[in-house]
């Protein structure tokens, strides 16, 4: 009985430092969920950054996906600095872009593009909600979700590489961070608005972003494309953004008539595909 009150007295005392924290240091807490979406939307190894980070632990999305947007920008800075170191060099555009496309791949360990192909096996492969679910568990790849993948990558390398031939490098690769802060901004929204498709899903397991967190991420993921609104036009970054917008609303709308709600796999669809037509967006009008 003892040991038992004394477990109860450190989970208290524990609640209570976790409390003091997160009203005492706001800005300590937010680089904490930078770091825990960073972690876990990709491969890159990042040390505990504060004392208020704890790698160890499964992050609280309830709270957490605010700094998706940030994360994103520093996911992709990787490829972006490679994108413009090439982008001096005499290499083709097209080569530099593919190059940049696939360091973002290997950087998050493709897991967006993974959650875009199962996607597309499973709402195009099955035709009840029980068996899309099923195919989209499958860790195999099948014909839809190969052509996804061969689509969505060869147009997102020709979208760059026609962002670096019209834009230059450098005003192509800042777009680009622009461009992957307000994808996941859009995904963070419509996570937090899709009814969950599974009860043992991400939503079961992480929570669903609220209210705060999902205004949070969509005004962070506009400031990030600052950038691109100074070096762009800025009827074409709003074209972009409108696109995008459009995108994740029709993905979302989609997820819910093929499986009644969403998935991992259909935010990294939303992501990927509201990227895309940001990049189409940005290009559509001469």
């Amino acid at each position: 009985m003892a040991s038992e009150n004394d477990t109860n007295a450190q989970e208290d005392a524990q609640g209570a430092t976790s409390s003091w924290r997160m009203t005492t240091n706001p800005i300590a807490l937010f680089f904490a969920d930078t770091a825990a979406c960073i972690r876990f939307f990709s491969r890159m190894p990042l040390a505990r950054v504060n004392n208020v980070d704890d790698p160890m632990s499964l992050p609280d999305f309830t709270r957490v996906a605010r700094a998706a947007p940030l994360a994103g920008v520093f996911v992709a800075l990787p490829a972006a600095g490679l994108g413009l170191a090439l982008g001096s060099t005499s290499l083709p555009p097209l080569a530099t872009a593919l190059v940049v496309v696939a360091a973002l791949a290997i950087i998050t360990g493709a897991l967006h593009e993974d959650g875009l192909a199962d996607v597309a096996d499973g709402f195009f492969g099955g035709h009840t909600s029980e068996r899309r679910l099923e195919i989209m568990k499958d860790s195999r790849i099948g014909a839809f979700g190969t052509i996804a993948l061969v689509l969505s990558l060869g147009l997102k390398a020709v979208l760059l590489a026609t962002l670096i031939t019209r834009f230059g490098a450098a005003d192509a690769m800042v777009t680009l961070l622009g461009v992957e802060a307000i994808s996941r901004a859009l995904m963070v929204w419509q996570w937090s608005i899709l009814p969950p498709a599974r009860r043992d899903g991400l939503a079961a397991r992480f929570g669903t972003p609220n209210l705060n967190s999902r205004t949070f991420a969509l005004a962070l993921g506009s400031f990030c494309l600052i950038p691109s609104l100074i070096e762009l036009p800025v009827l074409a970054n709003l074209t972009g953004l409108g696109l995008s917008i459009l995108a994740s609303l029709a993905v979302a709308r989609l997820a819910v008539a093929k499986i009644g709600g969403g998935t991992g796999d259909v935010l990294g669809a939303i992501q990927q595909i509201s990227s895309l037509a940001f990049l189409l967006g940005l290009l559509l009008l001469p």
